[in-house]
């Protein structure tokens, strides 16, 4: 089986800001009518176990660690009143949906990704993401599809984007930064700089003092940011993300959020569609 694993914070961003290039006014629910559109379609093309992974709030334990960290200030409110009720309108798809509070929805999909991995009977895990850091957790069973540019990575693809193997992205990212998350890297460590002494040395930790002098402790800490948990409790069983199809509730949720079309595309996969009425034969 291939797992699909979606991050759902950036589908909503995506389909919020998408919608707004050809559309002068927004939709109250617009961007979660379009992330469940996006997760139904995986469906129709045959997915069967999927998760969906949300950031509840943005503020995370990284918050503590480094006080530049990524906020939920300047969200716009139009997209920020979608959040929560994109969590509601997933579990009522009847998809596995992991809102996180203390965690990231990163971590959430490097430990379902973990998880899934760790299950003979998988043979794929699918990360549907662009974000950098998910590179970490790619390896000979798990890849990331990165939407934005439209490419599946593999471990090959990630040393091709950022020159480093998937297991260094954590190292690459304390040394270059991440302008998303909040955090510079170190100065003078661009793309180049970076894949180069991880060439050279390997794993931060292993550098000489000299490499990176009074800046050892500063880019370990950006590690510990850009390092993903995949200790997070989500499930026991790939069986627990399997689709079986929605709740008892969702059509009237779709009704609120003006997605009765979803009601109708999801009827047809489970087979409950009520049967067209044949047509008047001409007199």
């Amino acid at each position: 089986m291939i797992v699909h694993l979606v991050d759902g914070t950036y589908e909503l961003f995506r389909h919020f800001y998408g919608a707004r290039r050809f559309r002068e006014t927004d939709a109250p629910f617009g961007a979660v009518v379009g992330v469940l559109g996006t997760v139904v379609q995986m469906l129709e093309d045959g997915a069967t176990h999927v998760g969906v992974a949300t950031d509840h709030v943005i503020e995370s334990f990284r918050n503590d660690l480094w006080p530049g960290y990524k906020t939920g200030a300047g969200i716009d409110p139009a997209l920020w009143s979608q959040f929560h009720p994109l969590e509601d309108a997933l579990r009522a798809l009847g998809v596995a949906t992991w809102a996180m509070v203390e965690l990231e929805a990163d971590d959430a999909l490097a430990s379902a990704a973990h998880l899934a991995s760790a299950d003979s009977r998988v043979e794929k895990v699918c990360i549907w993401t662009p974000d950098k850091d998910l590179g970490q957790c790619v390896n000979d069973r798990v890849v990331q599809m990165d939407r934005r540019s439209n490419q599946m990575r593999d471990a090959a693809g990630v040393r091709a984007k950022f020159g480093v193997d998937p297991q260094h992205i954590p190292d690459y990212l304390a040394l270059v930064g991440d302008s998303a998350d909040g955090y510079p890297g170190i100065a003078g460590c661009g793309a180049k700089t970076a894949a180069r002494l991880i060439a050279k040395y390997g794993a931060l930790e292993d550098f000489p003092p000299e490499v990176l002098g009074d800046k050892q402790s500063e880019a370990e800490l950006f590690k510990d940011l850009a390092t993903l948990r995949t200790d997070a409790a989500l499930f026991q069983n790939v069986d627990a993300i399997q689709w079986k199809g929605p709740a008892p509730n969702f059509a009237a949720l779709m009704a609120t959020m003006d997605g009765t079309r979803l009601v109708e595309r999801v009827a047809k996969l489970t087979g409950t569609a009520p049967a067209k009425k044949p047509k008047r034969a001409a007199k």
